[in-house]
């Protein structure tokens, strides 16, 4: 493998004892996850995470700590990224149909109980239990869905 990991920042938002997902990859909604996504040179985890869920959901944020941190990877391809989630609270904002991804890959959006999350394709496979239950989490190298 060539290059180096990829950085990611997700943010675990609750209300009402639900979990706000977005669908994982542009053009499929079959597979859920965290909002958030890539971070930028020169600017804060913490920043770039609320720039990504501002961008995804239209929500404005505050971060609050890190609660995982996720590692996955293509076994037989390059692809290696980490993602640290961060605790998050809403400061503005609501979840709307209209609300449009200016890079096009977020396309849903969703609030789920944890009994929903029976019924879904996530990732990562600990997502439940660190917005549910708290405390921190580390996956090592979780193998990417495709």
């Amino acid at each position: 493998m060539s290059g180096s990991p990829r950085l990611a920042v997700r943010a675990i938002i609750m209300e009402n004892d639900r979990l706000l997902l977005v669908n994982a990859y542009r053009g499929r909604t079959d597979l859920w996850c965290a909002p958030g996504g890539g971070v930028e040179s020169h600017s804060s985890l913490p920043d770039n995470l609320i720039r990504e869920v501002y961008e995804e959901t239209g929500l404005g944020i505050s971060v609050g700590p890190p609660c995982l941190v996720n590692e996955f990877h293509d076994p037989v391809g390059t692809f290696h990224q980490v993602d640290i989630y961060f605790r998050c609270n809403i400061n503005s904002g609501e979840i709307s149909e209209a609300w449009q991804d200016p890079e096009k890959v977020v396309q849903h959006r969703r609030w789920v109980t944890r009994a929903e999350m029976e019924g879904l394709r996530f990732k990562p496979d600990s997502l439940p239990q660190i917005a549910w239950q708290r405390g921190f989490g580390y996956d090592p190298l979780e193998p990417i869905l495709r």
